[in-house]
């Protein structure tokens, strides 16, 4: 018996060897008899940049850093729309404590102000009053905590306002957004600590940040609004005027922040950042698109390793080496027969049944089972790793196919190379390889 190890994509010579040293020696300790070989195709068969790169933004850095700013705002409304009420979460729990005694004008960080006269209403209830009050030209009418509580007054731009959500697409799920943040406990909390003036114009751009990220939110996170930068922006220079704030000038306070966090904790940096590394130095991309357009050549390369000695062979695929071997087995079964030597398939952190299921496997087309001679398939899956796929469910009621999950409790992308060291991971093989009367 023998093992042959198929690696995935991005992977090159330096990364393959202590990879497969990795698996060789794992593998040799539960199976002391069988020989275990590599299959690094990378260099042979996997992508590189003919032109350098060229096409690539972000590959060669800007002297200049042009696009952190976009980049920066990118990564704040991408937490507003994971999380609308970050920002008055900041400022209800923060509030403006820190930034008067930093210039003498209240008490100490953490202490509401000494100073504050007894019964006298906060600068930020009044916001919170016309929050509640507000309502759109065009939109079903929104009472306000009181039924007596006179109408809110007119407001310049109320029309537009209007235009602005239906050409969005926002209207429907305005009013919605609207009583999530007025009715939130944040929205309540940093009402009370804001005030003062200033700080109630801080509040009230939160406020409009908060409804526009929670209408945007509601439609997919934007994905399923008509909505452009300029236009969100404008929404809420337009909410914000409403509450008594000024949207062109962010909240201090929770702005700086939130800023801080987003560049750390949103993707949007991140990938800004890797950008450049993830099409073009290390191509991981690039070997899956290119298997997809040339990927004959792969294929009969795997074959001629998987034959290149008698004996039964267990083929262990990452990722693209997978997906490979899942369209070389099904491609052979169907036209010429299975593969010699070919027992076993293990895929780790595979792709192959996500392919298979919106019809862009190779081998396979949609919803066609699995041919005849196609070898036992052992699929092993982490939850966290977004490029592992089920292939049971995939192809019901067939004896042949099983899922396996283990849990390396890394996050995604450590996860989807977190495998190799999960005694889990070998215990299921070894499982595998009896069920398989391999010896």
């Amino acid at each position: 018996m023998r093992f042959l190890f198929v690696h995935g994509t991005g992977v090159r010579r330096e990364r393959h060897d202590a990879l497969f040293a990795l698996v060789r020696e794992r593998l040799a300790a539960r199976f002391p008899g069988a020989a275990v070989e590599p299959c690094f195709w990378g260099e042979r068969f996997g992508a590189s940049m003919g032109a350098g790169g060229v096409s690539v933004p972000g590959l060669r850095t800007d002297a200049d850093g042009a696009g952190d700013a976009d980049a920066a705002e990118a990564a704040e409304w991408g937490l507003l729309l994971a999380d609308p009420l970050c920002e008055l979460r900041v400022l209800a729990e923060a509030g403006w404590d820190t930034a008067r005694a930093a210039d003498g004008s209240g008490g100490p960080e953490g202490e509401d102000d000494p100073f504050a006269m007894p019964g006298i209403r906060a600068a930020g209830a009044g916001v919170l009053d016309l929050l509640d009050r507000l309502d759109v030209p065009g939109l079903p009418h929104r009472p306000g905590p009181d039924p007596d509580a006179p109408p809110a007054p007119a407001a310049d731009h109320a029309d537009e306002l209007a235009a602005l959500l239906h050409g969005t697409g926002l209207a429907p799920g305005f009013r919605a957004a609207l009583d999530t943040v007025a009715r939130s406990e944040e929205a309540a909390r940093a009402g009370e600590r804001a005030t003062a003036e200033p700080e109630a114009r801080e509040l009230a751009t939160a406020l409009a940040r908060a409804v526009a990220a929670a209408a945007l939110a509601a439609a997919g996170a934007g994905a399923d609004a008509d909505c452009t930068a300029a236009e969100r922006d404008r929404l809420v220079e337009l909410l914000a005027a409403r509450l008594g704030g000024d949207a062109r000038v962010p909240g201090a306070r929770a702005a700086a922040v939130l800023g801080r966090l987003a560049m750390r904790v949103t993707t949007q940096p991140l990938l800004n950042a890797r950008r450049g590394a993830l099409t073009g130095a290390t191509p991981a991309l690039g070997d899956i698109l290119r298997y997809q357009a040339r990927g004959a050549g792969l294929r009969a390369f795997l074959h001629e390793r998987i034959t290149a000695a008698p004996g039964p062979t267990v083929l262990i695929g990452h990722s693209l080496g997978g997906i490979a071997l899942v369209d070389l087995l099904a491609l052979e079964a169907a036209t010429g027969g299975p593969v010699p030597g070919a027992e076993l398939l293990v895929t780790v952190g595979s792709q192959a049944p996500y392919l298979h299921e919106i019809g862009a496997l190779t081998a396979l087309p949609p919803g066609s089972a699995l041919p005849y001679g196609f070898p036992r398939w052992l699929n092993v899956y982490d939850r966290q790793d977004v490029l592992s796929y089920l292939a049971a469910p995939v192809f019901p009621g067939d004896p042949r196919v099983t899922d396996h999950e283990v849990s390396s409790r890394q996050p995604f992308p450590a996860s989807h190379s977190a495998y190799w060291k999960q005694p889990s991971l070998y215990e299921r093989i070894e499982q595998a390889v009896t069920e398989a009367g391999i010896g």
